[in-house]
Parts: C-alpha cells; sequence; structure tokens
C-alpha cells in the first residue's frame, strides 16, 4: 500500500535536534493558547512526519499504512496516543526549562504517564542482532505495526529526557514574534535564539526595521 503524503507535513521544517523535539513542534504556536495550529489533523499527517524524522523506514511504513488501513479505529488510537505522549513531554520539558523549584515537583504526573507508555512499548520491544558482521545486539522498539509509531515515539521521549543535555535546550522567543517551539541549541556559542532565521527570525528583523524606521518617521514630522 502506498504511503499518503500529508498536505504540508512533508515541508513542515524539522529543527529541534532530536525526533521527540520535532515531535512538540508539531503544533504552532506552540503555547495553550486558542488558534493553535495542529500538524497532526490525521493519521497519514502522523506516518508522514514519522518517515520524515527518520522513526520508521519505507518498509515499515508501508506495514504501518496497511494495518491502519485494515483498522482505521487503530489508526485513530495511534494518533491520539502521539498526540498525548507530545504534550506530556511539551509540559516536562517546560518544568525542566524553569527556574529550580516548585516546577519539578510538577514533572511527576508527566513522568509517570510517559513512563507507563514506555513500560507498554517496552513490552512489545526484543533484542535483535546488530549488522551483519558485528558482536553487538540492538534494541527493536516496536513490533506490533498499528503501535509502531508510538512505540518509537515515546522511546524518543525517553531518551531525550534522560540522555540529553537539556541545558541547550531553547525556545523560539514568542514575545519578540517567534514561534515557541523547541530546539537543542549546538552553535558554537550557545547563541542561537530562533527556530530558523530564514523563518522566525528574518520575520523578527523586518518587523524591528519596520518599528525602527516608523518610530524615525514620527520623530521626523513632529519636529
Amino acid at each position: 500500500m502506498p504511503v499518503m503524503t500529508a498536505s504540508g507535513m512533508a515541508e513542515l521544517p524539522l529543527v529541534g535536534g532530536h525526533p521527540a523535539l520535532d515531535l512538540v513542534n508539531t503544533v504552532e504556536p506552540r503555547l495553550p493558547a486558542a488558534g493553535r495550529h495542529e500538524h497532526l489533523a490525521a493519521p497519514h499527517d502522523l506516518l508522514t512526519w514519522a518517515l520524515r524524522a527518520h522513526l520508521v523506514d519505507g518498509d515499515e511504513a508501508a506495514a504501518v499504512a496497511g494495518a491502519w488501513a485494515a483498522s482505521p479505529a487503530a489508526a485513530g488510537r495511534a494518533l491520539t496516543a502521539v498526540r498525548q505522549v507530545r504534550e506530556a513531554l511539551s509540559v516536562a520539558l517546560s518544568a525542566l526549562a524553569a527556574p529550580p523549584g516548585p516546577g519539578v515537583t510538577g514533572l511527576v504526573p508527566e513522568l509517570e504517564y510517559l513512563s507507563a507508555c514506555w513500560a507498554a512499548a517496552a513490552a512489545r520491544s526484543r533484542l535483535a542482532p546488530g549488522a551483519p558482521g558485528s558482536a553487538s545486539v540492538r534494541l527493536l522498539v516496536g513490533t506490533s505495526p498499528a503501535l509502531l509509531i508510538p512505540d518509537r515515539v515515546v522511546h524518543a521521549a525517553v531518551e531525550l529526557l534522560c540522555d540529553t543535555d537539556l541545558t541547550s535546550l531553547r525556545t523560539c522567543p514568542v514575545a519578540e514574534g517567534g514561534c515557541g517551539w523547541v530546539f537543542l541549541d549546538r552553535s558554537r556559542n550557545r547563541s542561537r535564539r530562533w527556530c530558523t532565521m530564514a523563518d522566525c527570525g528574518s520575520h523578527a528583523k523586518a518587523r524591528r526595521l519596520t518599528e525602527r524606521r516608523r518610530a524615525a518617521r514620527s520623530s521626523y514630522l513632529s519636529n
């Protein structure tokens, strides 16, 4: 079965530096406000995103698409599960990014939820031989096609929280016209401020220029 391409999803920027952050960024602006745009609007959006984020390969995507075509209800459950993991992770990251204090205690419900999701995913995972010729094994997350993407998503979330230096976590500044997306700042001097300079950065720069010109014009007219 061919994999459907979602309108717009194929062009959605992946700027987080980690699949779990790119998942958080499938909503914009990334704020608890009305008018947010949901990029994961349907199961085929999720499948397209998972392919682009390298959570599944082509053969796995075809197996997922087949399972979802056979059971649209399973596709809907997978989409809901991924959105719920996304929101729990977003809350956890916001708390971790806040100054030390009550925010860390507030993490407990989200961490418990992600733990429960990972326990379920782990039950559908297994150890498999590594690459041919290597003396290693690998963890194969997800053995049920219908639940493969939710399982890979929660694995990515757990990996991010446990194995990533989150002191490099940044948020595209909404107060300055950014989108609120999150990303890992891996620049040499830790100075990255925008999800991308070509998008939010250039828009903010153009807006500041316009404001300066208006201020200069007003000052000139008042003299």
